[in-house]
């Protein structure tokens, strides 16, 4: 909201100052000074009269005294001198500016009784340096902006006027829309709505005070056509703007909501009218256009805490498929961190080459556990009670070609005489086949008794304490010092 208002304000002063100028440059003062009176005179678009009266009948002496006498008046030649012979009145002398000869010509030939008019003055030649149109203009400048001194200072108290009564109007209007929009941004959207006119009208009345009345029409006229032409320009930033608005309206999360957008998991910490910011579960802040938010397909995670998770483990096809289903089945539903509601699921996922697939599905509550470390868990107490039960877990079957054969060394049975005189039976020898399943299923036994969490699987505990944590430990995108600054 201060932004807007800053922003906002410069383009109604400088409008002002505008249409000020535009006033005010269109005015003529005349100046008194008596030095001034000829530079302004030369500066008038000259017209000669329509007709000049002398005695009827007028003698050519007449004629031309009477002109010399008007030429010299005007201050607007040098050497003026007029001649008449027969009624035709030759000009001679040089002229300030093109108008003004152009201007004696006209005057000798609207004089009575004059023939004909012979113009042979010449046009003064000013020098590069000559800066007195320059200065004219800024005499005209000066007189201007003093002239318009009354109507700057009344426009600025009507833009002042009208700047209190648009935050007015924000302010009520905030506070008559807070319980009925309890959203923040619509209730922005509103108040936005409920200044425009107010500022709009301040700025026509100024224009008309100014006197630019076709000026303060297109004003009003092109409101639509400007924000038609800003919307083109700026398509991405409305884009952004009208579907955050659409989102505060269907609400798809709120804030702290762990979802999927997109290629992005994590928690929602703010939606601006830019876009929406998430804190991933690897720490970082990423912000998502919100025209890419509103069009993309949202999960959300914590709308529903519970959620399904499954993993697939390969049995031989000599084990039975039924007994391996119980034994998985048995490990889900003993588990801590699993749910009996929805009751677990162990299913034959297909056959592969060398194992039957089976796939577990079982629920969590996620907002206690982290799905992952339960996972893990599940996954590490089911291998170990197969293994325990006698159901093998063989990996995926692959060819080996020999092309020249495998040779076959057979190990000798231990003597059976050392075993009858000695009354005891030998143990294995190391490396032997007898060897090799003893120290499996002595490992086994005594992995016999797995706990459901684990140190290393976090205990399965959520991880949304910690990205919260981790919330308000770091600073939002868009806070903080300024990035740009001057060299």
């Amino acid at each position: 909201m201060k932004l807007f208002y800053r922003s906002s304000l410069p383009v109604f002063i400088l409008l002002t100052m505008f249409a000020f100028q535009h006033s005010f440059g269109q005015q003529e003062t005349p100046d008194t000074d008596n030095e001034s009176n000829t530079e302004e005179v030369a500066d008038e678009a000259p017209e000669a009269p329509q007709k000049v009266e002398v005695n009827p009948a007028a003698r050519d002496e007449e004629i031309q005294a009477r002109l010399n006498e008007i030429l010299a008046a005007t201050k607007r030649f040098d050497d003026a001198n007029a001649s008449v012979e027969n009624g035709v009145v030759f000009l001679s002398g040089i002229a300030k500016q093109d108008e003004f000869k152009d201007w004696a010509t006209d005057l000798a030939t609207n004089t009575q009784d004059v023939a004909a008019v012979v113009n042979r003055m010449t046009v003064e030649q000013k020098s590069v340096w000559d800066f007195s149109s320059a200065f004219a203009e800024l005499r005209d400048f000066r007189n201007g902006a003093i002239q318009a001194i009354p109507l700057v200072v009344f426009g600025v108290v009507i833009l002042a006027l009208t700047w209190m009564l648009a935050k007015l109007a924000s302010y009520v209007g905030n506070r008559a829309l807070g319980k009925r929009i309890p959203n923040s941004l619509l209730r922005w959207v509103a108040t936005r709505a409920m200044m425009l006119p107010i500022l709009i009208f301040g700025i026509y009345l100024v224009l008309r005070v100014s006197g630019l009345t076709q000026l303060a029409l297109t004003v009003l006229g092109g409101t639509g056509l400007i924000g038609l032409i800003i919307g083109i320009a700026f398509q991405d930033i409305a884009e952004n703007f009208l579907a955050s608005v659409l989102i505060s309206v269907q609400k798809p999360f709120r804030i702290g909501d762990a979802v999927h957008i997109e290629d992005f998991e994590g928690v929602v910490q703010r939606v601006t009218t830019r876009g929406t910011t998430l804190l991933t579960f690897e720490g970082n802040h990423v912000q998502i256009p919100n025209s890419k938010v509103y069009k993309a397909t949202i999960e959300n995670y914590t709308a529903n805490p519970l959620r399904r998770i499954h993993f697939d483990v390969g049995i031989g096809y000599d084990d039975p498929a039924s007994k391996a289903q119980e034994i998985v089945l048995g490990v889900l539903k003993q588990h801590s961190a699993t749910l009996m509601d929805p009751t677990p699921r162990v299913l034959i996922e297909s056959l592969g080459a060398s194992t039957v697939n089976l796939r577990s599905f079982f629920w969590i509550d996620g907002a206690k556990n982290n799905w992952l470390s339960v996972r893990s868990s599940c996954m590490r107490i089911a291998k170990q009670a197969l293994l325990q039960d006698g159901i093998s877990l063989p990996d995926e079957a692959r060819e080996v070609i020999f092309p020249n054969g495998v040779p076959v060394v057979m190990q000798q049975p231990p003597h059976s005489e050392n075993t009858e005189s000695n009354g005891q039976q030998s143990s294995p020898q190391p490396g032997s086949i007898e060897h090799e399943m003893d120290r499996k299923s002595a490992a086994i036994r005594n992995q016999a008794n797995e706990e459901a969490g684990s140190e290393a699987e976090g205990h399965m505990k959520s991880d949304m304490e910690d990205l919260k944590q981790q919330a308000k430990q770091s600073w939002l995108p868009g806070e903080g010092e300024e990035v740009l600054v001057g060299e």
